[in-house]
């Protein structure tokens, strides 16, 4: 297998590691919500989960088709997801919102970082390698787009003002950059 293969089934694997814990995130924030029957925050986190499933689906369906090993973290981010969405909505609004801008912010980066990545072979690949390339660098930045969107929307709904949205937000960038690197090696 070229490094170049070994990056392509990084890159899938860790962004379908990735999509499928923000899918149980929002999961779990679905959960606290309707337990305080707060609808207003539900159907705004479900309109996030709802193209989070997209975005599922996508990697999911490559994962498959090029037979690429999930990591094999999945269950306990499954757990720890949903554990960090239920604890952050039960806790209030602003702290699922935080827990949004948070992984929403690291996923822009990396996202960012794949598409430099991917753009600096594709001079290097034959078409139909090309061609493969550009159609996930397109889904990687629509995917980029919505997630930019989850968090403007977080911050309209006022995530910095929670008393502790630094910490918080430090915290939770920081389990989301451990899970990313985790995700990419095993």
């Amino acid at each position: 297998m070229t490094s170049f293969s070994k990056k392509l089934e990084e890159i899938i694997r860790v962004d379908h590691a990735g999509e499928m814990g923000a899918k149980v995130i929002y999961d779990g924030q679905m959960a606290a919500l309707k337990l305080k029957k707060d609808d207003e925050t539900l159907q705004l986190v479900k309109h996030m989960k709802e193209q989070e499933d997209v975005h599922f689906d996508y990697f999911n369906s490559e994962i498959k088709r090029q037979k690429i090993r999930p990591t094999v973290m999945q269950p306990i981010w499954k757990i720890g997801g949903f554990a960090l969405g239920f604890f952050t909505a039960l806790a209030s609004k602003k702290a699922a919102m935080t827990c949004t801008t948070a992984v929403e912010e690291v996923i822009d980066e990396h996202y960012q970082e794949q598409v430099a990545a991917l753009s600096k072979e594709e001079e290097f690949l034959d078409e139909n390698q090309r061609k493969a390339v550009g159609e996930l660098k397109e889904k990687i930045e629509k995917f980029r787009a919505e997630e930019l969107e989850h968090r403007d929307i977080a911050y309209e709904n006022k995530a910095a003002e929670l008393s502790c949205f630094m910490p918080l937000s430090a915290f939770i960038k920081g389990a989301t950059k451990f899970a990313i690197a985790v995700s990419k090696r095993v």
